[in-house]
């Protein structure tokens, strides 16, 4: 019995293999993201911005790789700077976010990955579980930080030439 199962009994074997929340979120990326569209559309601060399907999610494979990829390093790894997020940012700005709606994307981002691993919770390796929450919300934090340093170099340089 390795580590990773030893955790496993009872109901939990019958209900089918025990994955890793990167794992999961891998193989949940499309409904994941159709989730987070479907939250956003309620949202009517975000979807005064008219944009298309490829326009409004095409940044998110990216930024959940980067997720994923987190996930999966050793701990103690250093994360790499999410290049991503610093062009999602620079993306949006250009397209007329402001910052309080970049930060409701983010907010929203975290709790369509969270209700994921919700909805697959018979699946989930439980003994990494809350670790890997606290991984998720730092990297979605850190992806945030990075698309609004975007936002105020933007900012800044438009300042510059108006001077």
């Amino acid at each position: 019995m390795t580590e990773s199962t030893k955790f496993v009994t009872g109901p939990r074997e019958r209900a089918g293999a025990v994955e890793s929340v990167a794992d999961i979120l891998e193989r949940e990326l499309p409904s994941l993201i159709s989730d987070w569209l479907t939250r956003v559309e309620q949202e009517p601060e975000l979807t005064s911005i008219p944009l298309d399907f490829d326009d409004r999610t095409g940044h998110l494979p990216h930024l959940l790789n980067d997720v994923i990829a987190r996930l999966r390093l050793d701990s103690g790894t250093k994360a790499p700077i999410s290049r991503a997020a610093a062009e999602h940012g620079e993306l949006r700005r250009k397209q007329g976010y402001t910052v309080a709606m970049a930060v409701e994307e983010s907010r929203l981002l975290q709790v369509t990955i969270f209700t994921t691993l919700h909805k697959n919770a018979t699946n989930l390796e439980f003994s990494l579980l809350l670790p890997d929450i606290v991984t998720i919300a730092d990297e979605v934090d850190a992806q945030l930080k990075e698309q609004m340093l975007r936002f105020m170099a933007a900012d800044a340089a438009k300042m510059a030439r108006g001077k």
